[in-house]
């Protein structure tokens, strides 16, 4: 099947994670054409909220170049326009009410408490990166059933197909508690959509390419889908 123009899946995934990472610190800085003058200090949320974004999208364009192993070289072109405008427009659209001069930050215990599950989430997805690049040898397609490491945060593996994407939910979710920001709950949700979809795939593809899969796994959501 014809799918058009091509581009290398490396490519589409530097430039969808750059923007977000380069857009959202623009607003940070809370440029006039945004805010006007902008005099009320930045909460201390927004500077932690843009310290986790920061840590999100530094640590996906490391992984890209680093540590992903794709099993197919390119991706339709179109695929570049539309991972952009869905990264860089939700970017905009949550750094615009983070940063804003009249956000107001939660208490202290909703904040740290979710900046603590963002670090780990963010660590245990991570760590799920790895596994799954490990169990791929450079330059091949070989495929097997993952299952957990020495590491704890691999455990998921046990109960999920696909713990990468669990873990990247956690991370948004916890984002949006420790920033009671509306916008980011929905980039959370949006995200956690998507992700099903993709692990379902997946996980039915998992089913069929190896007949001895572990039943008792689901897909992304422990015990429910």
């Amino acid at each position: 099947k014809d799918l058009g123009p091509q581009i290398g899946w490396s490519t589409v995934f530097l430039a969808e994670y750059a923007g977000p990472l380069l857009v959202y610190l623009w607003f940070y800085q809370r440029p006039w054409l945004f805010y006007g003058d902008a005099t009320a200090p930045i909460s201390e949320t927004a500077h932690i909220a843009a310290a986790c974004w920061t840590i999100h999208y530094s640590k996906r364009l490391l992984e890209t170049i680093f540590v992903h192993r794709f099993s197919h070289a390119t991706m339709p072109l179109r695929n570049l326009f539309k991972n952009c405008i869905y990264y860089w427009g939700f970017t905009a659209y949550v750094a615009y009410h983070i940063n804003h001069p009249l956000f107001t930050s939660p208490s202290s215990v909703i904040m740290y408490g979710g900046l603590v599950a963002f670090l780990l989430s963010e660590l245990g997805n991570f760590s799920i990166h790895l596994l799954l690049r490990n169990l791929r040898p450079p330059g091949t397609n070989t495929r097997s059933i993952p299952v957990p490491d020495a590491n704890p945060l691999t455990a998921l593996f046990n109960f999920v197909s696909c713990p990468n994407y669990t873990y990247e939910f956690l991370a948004w979710f916890s984002f949006s508690i420790m920033t009671q920001c509306l916008p980011a709950f929905l980039f959370a949700g949006a995200g956690i959509f998507q992700m099903t979809m993709w692990a379902l795939a997946k996980h039915r593809n998992y089913k069929k390419e190896f007949k001895d899969y572990p039943k008792s796994r689901k897909a992304i959501i422990p015990f429910v889908i």
